[in-house]
């Protein structure tokens, strides 16, 4: 086997954390790269392969979790496709359950053998992504059913009525089924498999709330809506410690677990539509809130974490952070600790009671004590990076692959490094601490918005660069405090903040929306221009959703409402290409050079990628909190690129209401 990170892009998934299931599109399961039934992080069965009378039937379509394939030379031969097999799974939250039906419209009865092979396959989730040899586990009967263990994870196989049953030579299950299939008429059976973790730290969460209802002129918003709200339904979680509090796993497969700053963007874009999830996401990190100064794990005292994980995790050279190997519970991320503050605040103004707000004070003045006192190593008066063991995360912002960070001639900066959006997330971070401190009678708040506008003062000092097209913030400042002068993304997290100027908003706006940075479909990563760039480099070139959604966001906060609404238009086209689940990443090629393509190894779904359907619909109609426990304003902002639409089932201060937009952008807000 290729020690490769399997492709992703043409599997099919289906999904109930903490289960997930991948197969081809034509819905077996083989031995091949990600392909499997997988509880949290461990796979359970790398293969379920249907035969019919020793053959696979060929496949017709597929629809969602149904697959429909054609059973040719039995009952005799004929023209057509006299003979259909449905396959239809299911994925729940402890098990797995598939049904075959035989459809036959054959003049005669027919006899069928229905053979699956089920390979039981323990692999934890990093040898999958590295491409490592399979876990292979030996399954032993159990009265009607098989089991199989390894540690603490078990899986357990049923096949009703299938007969001979056996283990192949190779340890894999074989059920078979020997049916008579009625003329004109149907045949059925049907297989499970239940597993579970007893390690792993994550469990199923409680349903999130009723669905947003959209109706639109344009029926891909209904399309992207729907999606997006049945995949983030797949990936809600709970820890086991606190089953009430549900959050968004990061995504599939990967990264099926609690991540700090993507559990936590993902709550901050779903707060008008489900603002208990943000709740659940503060308290369940706010449980694991650093406590002291550990530099193997990277935590600190008042630091939200990076990732929580069931065992430690290793990474080989071939991956994005070569020989990464990290402890289960992780605290190296530079920038979930501001974002755990403004969640908590716009959580808060969205309509969060005060009493579970008040319970969070205390965690609150942690978080801001770490960016005083943790966050700026060096004293510059920055928030930075340096990762000191050799086998973490060698870049901590959220493009935390180990070559992200680079100058405009391609070459790679040196750490400690300063993210320029961090900056932006400290700065609003520090006011929205001081709003919250003011609000419930803590002091401090006067010192925090001191210290946000020295930050400012620094920043714009500090930061800026520029070129032949003028000027624009540096994605970084290096070791050496030299602001590393690479055209990037990061710019664009900046907008809204409140950290530049009108001014200044603009020249990014305007930096954005150019040739080099807006491939038509959302904004690059990296500019055209760099040296380094290339559409298909993870984050040096590729759109990322969420990335282009959180822009999109801060362009209409600032203003600039035509081009928010230019890159949600940009979105929903690439949408479209990816049956409306919009994936974690995907190339920046224009339409001119083939327009977006996958990419193939990336998550799908991905919670801030699903999540970005929210700002995707919202950002350009200018809802904006207005204090706790009140509706926004709507107020008109631009003409809609997709026609009008309405959106029902939005929510704010307990209280639910519709917003419909007209052609003109013109919006109206109805109480429901």
């Amino acid at each position: 086997m290729s020690e490769r990170q399997p492709f992703l892009h043409d599997l099919n998934v289906q999904l109930a954390a903490p289960m997930q299931a991948w197969s081809g599109a034509d819905g077996q399961i083989r031995p091949d790269g990600a392909q499997g039934i997988y509880v949290a992080d461990t796979r359970v069965a790398g293969e379920a392969l249907l035969t019919v009378n020793g053959m696979e039937p060929e496949q017709l379509g597929a629809s969602g979790s149904s697959f429909t394939a054609a059973v040719r030379d039995v009952g005799g031969s004929f023209a057509d496709p006299l003979l259909v097999l449905v396959r239809r799974r299911t994925v729940e939250a402890s098990r797995v359950v598939e049904e075959f039906v035989l459809h036959s419209d054959l003049p005669g009865d027919a006899d069928v053998s229905l053979e699956l092979r089920v390979g039981v396959d323990f692999s934890p989730m990093a040898a999958v992504k590295s491409g490592g040899p399979r876990v292979l586990v030996v399954p032993v009967p159990r009265e009607d059913r098989w089991e199989a263990s390894a540690g603490a994870v078990t899986a357990s196989f049923a096949a009703p009525g299938a007969a001979g049953q056996a283990v192949a030579d190779d340890g894999a299950l074989v059920f078979r089924w020997d049916l008579a299939v009625p003329a004109r008429g149907k045949a059925e059976a049907g297989w499970s498999v239940e597993a579970a973790d007893g390690r792993s730290p994550v469990a199923a969460a409680a349903a999130g709330p009723r669905p947003l209802e959209v109706t639109a002129r344009d029926p891909r918003l209904k399309a992207l809506a729907a999606r997006a709200q049945q995949d983030l339904a797949g990936l809600r979680m709970s820890t086991v410690d606190r089953p009430g509090d549900a959050f968004l796993a990061a995504g599939a497969p990967w990264f099926f677990t609690l991540f700090g700053r993507d559990s936590i963007i993902a709550a901050r874009m779903m707060l008008p539509v489900d603002p208990e999830l943000a709740a659940g996401t503060l308290r369940t990190l706010a449980a694991r809130q650093g406590r002291e100064n550990n530099a193997e794990t990277a935590e600190q005292p008042g630091k939200i974490l990076h990732e929580l994980r069931r065992g430690e995790l290793v990474l080989p050279g071939n991956s994005h952070n070569e020989q990464l190997r990290l402890p289960p519970v992780y605290y190296g991320t530079v920038d979930a600790t501001p974002l755990w503050i403004s969640l908590l605040h716009d959580a808060w103004r969205w309509g969060m009671p005060e009493d579970p707000v008040r319970e969070l004070l205390g965690n609150l003045e942690a978080a801001l004590g770490w960016l005083r006192d943790w966050g700026d190593g060096d004293g510059d008066g920055f928030l930075e990076y340096l990762d000191t063991t050799g086998h973490g995360l060698a870049n901590q912002g959220w493009k935390d692959s180990a070559d992200s960070i680079r100058w405009q001639d391609g070459s790679l900066a040196r750490g400690p490094i300063a993210l320029a959006e961090v900056q932006g997330y400290a700065y609003r971070a520090a006011l929205d601490g001081a709003a919250l401190l003011d609000a419930f009678g803590r002091p401090g708040g006067a010192q925090w918005r001191s210290w946000a506008a020295s930050l400012a003062e620094r920043f714009r000092a500090g930061f800026w660069c520029r070129d032949a097209l003028g000027p624009y913030p540096a994605i970084a400042l290096d070791a050496d405090k030299r602001p590393v002068d690479g055209v990037a993304s990061n710019m664009g997290h900046l907008l809204g903040t409140g950290l530049l100027s009108r001014e200044e908003e603009a020249a990014v706006a305007d930096r954005l929306m150019g040739p080099g940075m807006f491939s038509g479909f959302g904004i690059r990563t990296l500019d055209a221009a760099n040296a380094a760039y290339w559409p298909l480099r993870y984050h040096c070139g590729s759109v990322w959703t969420h990335d282009s959604a959180l822009i999109l966001g801060g362009l209409a906060a600032a203003g600039h409402s035509a081009a928010a609404a230019r890159v949600a238009l940009g979105l929903v086209n690439a949408a479209e290409g990816f049956g409306y689940r919009l994936p974690e990443l995907f190339s920046g090629d224009a339409a001119d050079q083939g327009g977006a393509l996958p990419y193939p190894s990336s998550c799908r779904p991905q919670a801030w990628a699903a999540a970005s359907a929210v700002p995707i619909l919202l950002a350009t109609l200018g809802l904006e909190p207005q204090g706790p426990g009140r509706l926004p304003l709507a107020a008109p902002k631009v003409p809609t690129p997709f026609g009008g639409f309405s959106v029902s089932g939005l929510q704010a201060g307990g209280l639910q209401f519709k917003v419909e937009v007209d052609e003109s952008g013109a919006t109206a807000l109805r109480p429901m």
